[in-house]
């Protein structure tokens, strides 16, 4: 005698193999091949086309720069929609002001070079990874600016962008692991 859940299971079962079979029958008619039977390597372009890693130093920062002022105009047509016409408003999370325990750029955020990355990847959300290197350079130096780190007629690039001293670049405690990199 079957119950609800017994029955429910089995659907869901049912759903999870059939779901299988069609990704299968996909992937074989789209003619890739790899070492189990689809997929491909990826080539060195295409490596180099997502591999925009920037570290904490700056190590990988892109050609390129913003203003204070681009980045206003930029930040009021692409970010203000979400975090509000200052940065201080909602929905979304708040990127100016405060302090710990609110996480905002100037309270939080250790590095500038990582701001800049996380922008670069993630915003703007309808379509993340769209603005080009010096549209990211301009809003990392509006956001900076509004947090009270950068001079008005700062000009952010790969070379002042690391020389940035955030506030809380010391708040964090380095792993000391020997398998923590």
């Amino acid at each position: 005698m079957y119950t609800w859940a017994k029955r429910q299971t089995r659907r869901i079962g049912v759903i999870v193999l059939l779901t299988g079979l069609l990704a299968s029958v996909a992937m074989a008619g789209s003619g890739f091949r790899g070492p189990f039977g689809f997929g491909s390597a990826p080539s060195p372009e295409e490596i180099a086309a997502v591999d925009i890693a920037v570290g904490p130093d700056g190590a990988g920062l892109p050609p390129g720069q913003g203003t204070v002022a681009e980045g206003a105009e930029l930040y009021q047509a692409q970010c203000a929609k979400c975090h509000g016409a200052t940065g201080t408003e909602g929905p979304r999370p708040r990127l100016v002001g405060g302090d710990l325990p609110v996480k905002t750029i100037g309270s939080y955020w250790p590095h500038a070079p990582t701001l800049f990355d996380y922008i670069r990847r993630a915003m703007p959300i309808p379509n993340p990874g769209g603005l080009s290197d010096s549209e990211v350079y301009a809003l990392t130096a509006w956001l900076l600016h509004q947090n009270q780190i950068i001079a008005t007629d700062a000009v952010m690039h790969a070379e002042t962008l690391p020389q940035v001293q955030m506030p809380n670049r010391d708040g964090f405690i380095g792993d000391p692991r020997p398998d923590v990199r």
